[in-house]
């Protein structure tokens, strides 16, 4: 015997209802915002001191923090990996997870790492465990149609909208911009310092400078114009252009702690101009630095450093005294510089790494990993902590080639110690 007509319409309609309250469920955990923290097992490591040399290759672009661990990004999560000096990449230490906002950029101070995410959302993470120290809404960043490749060089090393300004008192500000706002937040609490409305487009950030500004470049009205905005307060100090220069403006900060941040001096230039002009950073307006002048010159301290005919110089970039100069190194070029550090790589692909002070060698070593060899020409490049990593890309480098294409292998980031 079966159901009665009418029980059996009733049965039906319950388990359409079920069926449909199962489906609503589903769709609401996958759909639904959600995020994941998976906090570090075991201690956190001591810095590592690797003798000078290749350390191994990488699938993604490292962010070596504190000196002990390595930082990635991807698609949706950041994470890191332990020991900094390891030859892969391994099992993630921590990791942190969002959906369905992507991730952005990363920058790091100490054992602080802060991700920025495409819904304006600001994390900060302690790198010890991987925890949530801070959480805090943003200016969405700015639209972007520049392509993110699969080592997230970008979004690691150069983070666009994303800076730090150091300043007195051991305070750290976080610097964040999009096209239409900026924000200033306190590093330690997230704690929001000022905002202030932006132009558009027609602006953009340079960096930030050691004396604690946000430098950015206005386009918006007239002839390019360099603003100078004080990290604690948001108030725009100085809006400057170099004296006698171009409408259009290109400008590269130079001796910069990290990335493009607490940077030292910047070179201003035409459009299609090899050189420039290099200016020492202050509290004033910036100071002539001819020194600096010449393309591919890069500001160590109180050095600048550049190689010319293949001899090295190291000269005094306020006076332009020359200190020391290394010759015998053929067609090298000046590949990255950090506090204490100046990196050239030579037509060869060795690494070479001279103390900007004295112009002494630390370190010369050839860049090649396993059976990889060195056809391959250099792409990004980070340096910190004593660490040097560079994106190697196969030769003639196609800008608009895919990844398989513009990449030299499929570990395409070598990390050196020097």
């Amino acid at each position: 015997m079966g159901f009665p007509r009418g029980r059996r319409r009733l049965v039906m309609a319950v388990a359409a209802l079920l069926a449909i309250a199962a489906v609503a469920v589903i769709v609401h955990r996958v759909l639904a915002p959600a995020e994941v923290s998976t906090l570090a097992r075991g201690d956190y490591p001591a810095p590592a001191r690797p003798a000078a040399g290749v350390i191994g290759r990488l699938p993604v672009a490292p962010l070596i923090v504190d000196g002990r661990l390595r930082v990635y990004a991807a698609h949706r999560q950041v994470y890191a990996d332990r020991p900094v000096d390891g030859r892969y990449r391994t099992s993630p230490y921590w990791s942190y997870r969002r959906w369905p906002a992507e991730l952005t950029g990363i920058v790091a101070s100490g054992s602080t790492v802060v991700s920025r995410w495409s819904d304006g959302q600001l994390v900060a993470l302690d790198a010890r465990t991987g925890g949530v120290l801070w959480k805090a809404d943003g200016p969405k960043p700015a639209a972007s149609t520049a392509v993110v490749r699969r080592t997230w060089a970008a979004p690691v090393w150069d983070p666009r909208g994303l800076q730090l300004a150091d300043l007195p008192g051991g305070r750290t500000v976080l610097l964040v911009s999009g096209d239409a706002q900026a924000r200033g937040v306190e590093l330690s609490d997230g704690r929001e310092l000022w905002r202030v409305d932006l132009p558009g487009r027609c602006r953009s950030d340079v960096g930030t400078s050691s004396s604690g500004q946000l430098i950015g470049l206005d386009t918006c009205a007239g002839p390019a114009t360099i603003e100078f905005r004080d990290a604690a307060t948001g108030v725009v100090r100085e809006r400057w252009r170099p004296p006698g220069g171009p409408d259009e403006l290109l400008v590269t900060p130079l001796g910069c702690r990290t990335g493009q941040s607490d940077c030292l001096a910047l070179r201003t230039s035409g459009p299609g101009d090899e050189g420039g002009r290099g200016w020492l950073l202050g509290a004033g307006v910036p100071v002539a630095a001819p020194a600096l002048d010449p393309a591919g010159a890069v500001l160590v301290g109180d050095q600048a450093v550049v190689v010319l005919d293949g001899v090295a110089v190291g000269r005094s970039a306020a006076t332009g005294t020359e200190l020391w100069r290394s010759e015998g190194l053929g067609a090298a070029r000046v590949l990255a510089a950090q506090p204490g550090r100046v990196h050239l790589l030579t037509e060869a692909n060795d690494l070479v790494t001279l103390d900007p002070a004295t112009g002494a060698q630390l370190s010369r070593f050839l860049l090649n990993v396993g059976s990889d060899g060195t056809g391959w020409a250099p792409g990004a490049v980070a340096a910190a902590d004593g660490y040097v990593a560079v994106e190697r890309l196969r030769k003639p480098v196609d800008p608009d080639g895919d990844d398989r294409r513009y990449y030299y292998t499929g570990e395409a980031v070598i990390l050196a110690a020097t």
